[in-house]
């Protein structure tokens, strides 16, 4: 049977970041991930937005680790030279019932030390975007967008530069737990051979398969395993030229941010994501949704050409709270959840992950190698 020092479930941008993190300690660091390519899920389906830490309750996991790492995820594009531009970003008010709103979502932000949001005028905006309707603003300076994939195969890279391994195409049917002592039965998706790896730790960040894969764990209460939420986001594209310079954000909704208009590096335009509840994982996206979202972004930008939205890819919220609940935070369980040392389960890891990856790392790892 092979040994290793460290075991993570996924190689989405939480899985490698914290491939990397381990790795970097010194740790014989394994990664296994059950799609033939890295960041195929999650990962790879969102709007790639570095977020201010602007939405989450003060003192949550949320707000803590996506204000650390917004930080280190600037620091880090700008060190490897990925593609990100801190473009920042508007939340309007499109209505005067919405401007205390903005206030209350400013006075929270501060509270988490989001200090740099200012409230304007909808004049105000409105001259610095033309093309905008709205009666108010919230300014955002710090957020921005980033080449998401770029980011997870520099994350790759520099993970297996410090002896990482990664084994794609390799799923986990079972394993036992113990305090530092796992035993993991996997099995090669081409060869249907199975193997078994023992580790000293182990991290599941297996993003929308965490609560499964969870559950195959014997030794684990599974009383402690949370109930997944899937929450389906659904984008548009619009083939026209944009006439934004910054992203554009309504008021937040339930379960959700609301229809955005955001951009790629390329300046491409993109709509949603949108709500959608699911009972399992289907990407499809329904072409008929985009009858909701002109009268959605036509509340801020009432230009939006007609019959232009296309359909672009959909993601899914592995989301532990559902329709009309407030939204969970993150649940990273340790031991002082499970009660078994070295292991180490990520729950519900949505927006904002991806700015979030490289803190969320380092808080994990840093527990584990205490």
């Amino acid at each position: 049977m092979d040994e290793v020092g460290c075991i993570v479930a996924g190689a989405g941008v939480i899985g490698l970041a914290i491939a990397r993190e381990a790795a970097m300690r010194g740790l014989d660091t394994l990664v296994i991930e059950a799609n033939p390519m890295i960041g195929m899920e999650t990962s790879s389906r969102n709007s790639e937005v570095i977020h201010a830490g602007i939405y989450y309750p003060p003192g949550s996991l949320k707000a803590r680790l996506c204000i650390e790492g917004r930080g280190k995820l600037y620091r880090y594009a700008e060190d490897r030279r990925i593609p990100h531009a801190r473009c920042g970003k508007f939340i309007v008010a499109t209505s005067p019932s919405q401007v205390g709103k903005l206030e209350a979502i400013r006075l929270k932000a501060v509270e988490c030390g989001v200090d740099d949001l200012v409230l304007i005028s909808g004049e105000e905006a409105m001259a610095r975007e033309p093309a905008l309707r709205c009666v108010a603003a919230l300014v955002s300076p710090s957020t921005g967008i980033i080449d998401s994939h770029a980011l997870m195969l520099s994350l790759r890279g520099d993970a297996e530069d410090a002896g990482a391994f990664i084994a794609l195409n390799t799923e986990i049917v079972s394993g036992e737990a113990a305090d530092n002592r796992f035993v993991l039965r996997t099995r090669d998706k081409t060869s249907g051979e199975e193997y078994d790896i023992s580790s000293r730790h182990f991290i599941n960040a297996a993003g929308l398969r965490a609560n499964d894969l969870a559950r195959l764990v014997s030794g684990l209460d599974h009383a402690t395993v949370p109930r997944l939420q899937l929450a389906k986001g659904n984008y548009f594209s619009a083939p026209t030229r944009n006439v934004f310079s910054r992203l554009i954000y309504p008021v937040p909704e339930d379960g959700g941010l609301g229809v955005h208009l955001t951009m790629d590096l390329g300046g491409s335009i993109r709509f949603g994501p949108d709500v959608e509840w699911i009972d399992a994982i289907d990407y499809e996206v329904d072409p008929t949704r985009c009858e909701r979202f002109y009268d959605e972004i036509r509340r801020y930008w009432p230009g939006l050409p007609d019959n232009c939205l296309q359909p672009a890819y959909s993601g899914i919220r592995p989301k532990l709270s559902g329709p009309g609940q407030p939204a969970a935070d993150f649940a990273i369980h340790g031991p002082a959840v499970h009660g078994i040392n070295g292991m180490v389960h990520l729950y519900g890891i949505e927006s904002p992950g991806l700015t979030s990856s490289l803190a969320i790392a380092e808080h994990v790892v840093s527990g584990i190698a205490a």
